[in-house]
């Protein structure tokens, strides 16, 4: 009897010469400047100041150099890629970098850039992208967002904002292939002439700087503030004062009375001073290119916490509703969350330096066209120290399968698809979480079966 595997192998990088990101080096995945983010049928891998893109056309073929891009990053503040995502919405795909500077940076697969913006001053922890399906909220709004994350700071981008400037970019572009009077323009006009994308900035440092977040959903508003036309959010911070915060965002950027008079007062004092020191000096400095500054934080609201030292948080996984979320810390603990409750409903001891990802295994083999109700919903947890990944059954199921894996090896799962939404409750085959493993010394890239 042939013996079963559980692993689909997919292609290889190892055809490709990668020398520049330490490849051939033993654990050069496991450097903490190495960042890897994969979609279909493609893998982008960046390192602090560039990122390689690599495809391969079908299953168990060698892949190819797609294109290099190096940002334009600031030599002065010795600004370096940390953070890097997929975004796809239907026949578009970008990747999105974050930089140490707090700056977003959108490149096109043909390495052009397409936005930049700065979202705050500060090294980007996370791009977190992820979508709340229709049938589960009540809510006709766009429920697909992009959350960055900043140590002490959380933004949100809204998934339909991204897409529209996407899709005037890609609308010119075509426009100045087929108008060449108007591809004079230079490269540092364009770079000077981005629409700035709208977004909700939130300060969570209550409980101490953050090390990695994410916005869970809607939640209701607070009792005395029922009839409030703002939408709230909860979000889930993880740190190394306190391992798990939660707090509740508001759309409403209103502040104290003091803090409104100082954003007017002090402003103005300024400028006067300003204006003052040039009419006695009469100094003729050339102009200079204004500093672009962060919009001022919405009101976040503290919920709850948990102080245990020395248990610091590490890394944290959301489930696709954002109703769980994994959590690894310093003990080698992976705590399960729920979001909702604010409550630890599972505990995992023995799993130093894990990493988990959300993945759906197939309960019903029974009809030939899957959907959601199909199949349920688990947590694989890689444990390198063990050389094993485990696939758990959620909330309180078993273990369902352990398989062996080779160390120097990694995790990976497609990013979320813009649009998936619309199309979930009518399409009659769902496509559902998938987990990847990435093997640095031999190369392989393999999907779960």
């Amino acid at each position: 009897m042939a013996r079963r595997t559980h692993l689909t192998n997919l292609g290889s990088i190892a055809t490709v010469d990668l020398s520049e990101l330490g490849v051939g080096q033993e654990g050069w995945l496991d450097n903490p400047n190495i960042l890897c983010a994969i979609d279909t049928n493609s893998l982008a891998i960046a390192s602090r100041y560039f990122l390689l893109v690599l495809e391969w056309p079908h299953a168990s073929a060698s892949a190819s150099f797609r294109v290099k891009i190096r940002p334009n990053l600031s030599p002065i503040e010795a600004e370096y890629i940390s953070a890097l995502e997929w975004l796809v919405f239907d026949e578009i795909r970008v990747i999105a970098i974050g930089t140490s500077c707090g700056y977003l940076l959108i490149y096109s697969l043909g390495g052009d850039l397409i936005h930049r913006q700065l979202v705050y001053p500060g090294r980007i922890l996370r791009l977190r992208v992820r979508g709340t399906k229709r049938e589960i909220i009540e809510d006709t709004s766009s429920s697909e967002e992009v959350c960055v994350v900043i140590p002490g700071i959380i933004a949100r981008f809204d998934g339909s904002d991204i897409q529209r400037v996407l899709q005037r970019w890609y609308q010119e572009t075509q426009n100045r292939f087929w108008n060449q009077s108007s591809t004079g323009r230079g490269s540092q006009e364009s770079e000077n002439s981005f629409a700035l994308i709208r977004y909700q900035l939130w300060n969570v440092s209550k409980y101490g700087s953050c090390v990695d977040a994410a916005v869970t959903g809607v939640m209701p508003p607070p009792l005395l503030e029922l009839q409030s036309s703002d939408r709230y959010y909860c979000a889930v911070t993880i740190g190394v004062d306190a391992a798990i915060s939660a707090f509740r965002l508001s759309e409403d950027r209103s502040r104290s009375f003091v803090g409104a008079i100082l954003s007017k007062v002090v402003p103005a004092t300024f400028s006067t001073i300003a204006s003052f020191s040039k009419l006695v000096w009469r100094t003729q400095q050339p102009t200079k290119k204004p500093e672009p500054k962060p919009q001022p934080f919405a009101r976040a609201l503290p919920l709850t916490c948990l102080k245990d030292h020395p248990r610091k948080g590490e890394k944290l996984t959301l489930s696709p509703s954002g109703t769980l979320a994994a959590i690894t810390d310093s003990l080698g603990r992976i705590m399960l969350l729920d979001t909702r409750a604010l409550v630890v409903v599972r505990l995992w001891k023995g799993y130093r330096d894990a990493s988990c990802l959300f993945v759906e295994r197939l309960v019903n083999k029974d009809s030939r066209e899957h959907v959601k109700n199909d199949y349920c919903l688990c947590l694989a947890i890689h444990a390198p120290r063990k050389g094993i990944v485990e696939i758990w059954q959620m909330r309180t199921g078993p273990r369902i399968l352990t398989i062996p894996c080779p160390k120097g090896s990694k995790i990976l799962q497609p990013t979320y698809r813009f649009g998936s939404t619309l199309s979930a409750s009518s399409s009659t085959c769902y496509e559902p979480l998938q987990v990847f493993f990435l093997n640095g010394d031999s190369g392989q890239l393999s999907r779960l079966n």
